[in-house]
């Protein structure tokens, strides 16, 4: 396998040049009377997502101009013929599946592909080719046969990549870690117009357009974010599941309610899903329905794990008190959801059918209890599952009642890699732990960030059940095998200067059959200057101002 990954490293991460010599083993046909395009289409890289034992979705969007206003890429409003090849090799020796797809403009020349008929637990190379232009090569993977436990899995999971906090090296660094499967939990572009949401320090580039409000701008700014070379890689190396978060609509929406009352707001989301869908590598089952979009679902990897991934934010009751962190009644309603009820019973349902050693929920905000406060009172984030107690009791419950094997919850949203063990009553430090939450920090949001010491956050002292946290950026890639799962956060000193170095700052390791996390590896912080988060003012300003 060494040598597969070595080849990928060149294949999967070469330019659009790279393959230019390989433009004859595809044809497209062209129609005399139409104007071709001369300038190179795939300026927006390809992606692959949503594996499954036979296949996998293949994606691409055309574009000439990527951040034209009208969010159509420059592109001429007619149909184009994409032609697609799936190969066992990065060199298209062996052909296995092929065929052509049409990008149309109503869909901002966006395509699908469902591919089927492969082998399952397989490693596969793509490509496309459109007007005489050839894509990169992207790498992806079939998913394990079903009633197969493979021996490894090297999964990675990211969230919170604000273009204008800072370049995108985080998603260059995990590319060149080469993992299995990439799962991005949301926040993957932002809504603001330029210089509406500053970094400390400044920020490095802008954005194009205005706030994110129509299906154009919206398309626009899913462009503006894909053209980022770093980005690129890190779709070309694995295929993704993705979830959103809030930035891909508006900050801290809830359902059919939007952060400050709007007009047209539901007009707005369906915009937002519409651009969503048409730039994510998503199955056919997600394409929007209006208002609506079917982004819950259910990923297994042969039984050694079913990634659960979770939509909290289209199906929520509004945050309580009028959101941010508050001492509020309203978290503790029993009749208050953050999944909603049909997806509460379709996730606790696949707690009770599961037959997976690791049962791994993507999801977007924190899920452990963390109280901010030293005092009686109970302050807590409304936007989290703080804010929907009886809704994280149940899931819980859920699992425990289930007999999960291993329970572990995959966490995004808050800028900054932390780690907790899981309880039935967060209040009681002897309750025994029934799961893990990793939370991974941001690609770039928020700027550079701080090193700090383990266990030196304030709120470790009221929230024993927490076991980590660092504010530097980056991804976590996980190990799973069949004993354990291996948890490594990755961090990159600066996100405001290009190119920097990634590491590996802490390890924590779950036992198979024993819930709760084991610190194997601690790198301390570079110098004692760097540990700037000792005060509990400075995390709530960083977590609460646009998380």
């Amino acid at each position: 396998m060494e040598t597969s990954r070595r080849s990928v490293l060149k294949a999967g991460l070469a330019s659009t040049a790279a393959v230019a010599g390989l433009t004859t083993v595809l044809s497209t046909p062209t129609t005399a009377a139409a104007t071709p395009i001369r300038q190179n289409p795939f300026t927006l890289g390809i992606a692959s997502g949503d594996p499954w034992p036979d296949g996998f979705v293949l994606w691409t969007r055309l574009a000439v101009d990527p951040v034209a206003p009208d969010g159509l890429g420059g592109m001429p409003s007619r149909a184009y013929a994409v032609q697609w090849q799936v190969a066992t090799d990065s060199h298209f020796h062996h052909v296995v599946r092929a065929g052509v797809a049409v990008a149309r403009p109503e869909h901002a020349h966006a395509i699908h592909v469902t591919v089927q008929g492969l082998q399952p637990g397989r490693e596969y190379y793509y490509r496309f080719r459109a007007e005489g232009h050839v894509s990169r090569t992207g790498r992806t993977l079939t998913a394990p046969a079903r009633g197969t436990t493979p021996r490894e899995l090297s999964m990675s999971f990211v969230s919170c990549s604000q273009f204008e906090h800072g370049w995108f090296t985080a998603y260059r660094r995990l590319a060149e870690d080469h993992p299995d499967l990439v799962l991005h939990l949301g926040d993957y572009q932002y809504e603001y117009t330029k210089g509406a949401y500053v970094a400390p320090g400044g920020n490095v580039r802008d954005h194009d357009g205005p706030e994110t409000t129509d299906l154009a701008s919206y398309r626009q700014r899913h462009a503006q974010y894909k053209t980022d070379a770093d980005l690129q890689a890190a779709h070309a190396v694995a295929p993704w599941l993705v979830v959103w978060d809030d930035h891909e609509l508006d900050n801290n929406w809830a359902n059919e309610t939007p952060e400050k009352p709007e007009d047209g707001f539901l007009a707005r989301r369906a915009a937002a899903f519409q651009a969503y869908y048409e730039n994510m590598p998503l199955r056919a089952s997600s394409k929007p329905r209006g208002i609506d979009l079917q982004l819950f679902r259910r990923v297994k990897w042969g039984e050694l794990a079913t990634f659960h991934m979770l939509d909290t934010r289209q199906y929520r009751d509004d945050q309580g008190c009028g959101d941010g962190y508050k001492d509020c009644p309203a978290a503790v309603d029993p009749k208050r959801s953050i999944t909603g009820e049909r997806q509460e019973k379709w996730l606790i349902d696949g707690f009770r059918r599961s037959e997976a050693r690791w049962d791994i929920i993507g999801q977007q905000v924190f899920f452990a209890q963390r109280d901010n406060n030293s005092g009686p009172l109970k302050v807590t984030s409304m936007d989290s599952w703080d804010g929907y107690v009886a809704s994280r009791d149940r899931i819980t419950r859920g699992w425990v009642d289930a007999r999960v094997r291993n329970p572990v919850v995959l966490t995004g949203d808050v800028h900054a890699h932390w780690a907790a063990d899981l309880k039935l009553d967060y209040d009681d430090p002897t309750s025994r732990t029934v799961g893990s939450e990793l939370v991974c920090s941001s690609i770039t949001s928020g700027g550079d960030g701080a090193d700090s010491a383990t266990g030196s956050h304030p709120w470790f002292e009221w929230n024993p059940h927490l076991r980590f946290q660092n504010n530097l950026r980056g991804y976590v890639n996980t190990t799973i095998t069949r004993q354990s799962l291996v948890a490594d956060f990755r961090t990159v000193r600066k996100v405001q200067t290009k190119d920097a170095e990634v590491f590996t700052r802490s390890q924590f390791t779950i036992e198979d059959r024993k819930p709760g996390l084991n610190l194997t590896a601690d790198t301390p912080p570079a110098a004692a200057a760097a540990r700037t988060l000792a005060a509990a003012d400075d995390t709530v300003a960083w977590e609460t101002a646009r998380p």
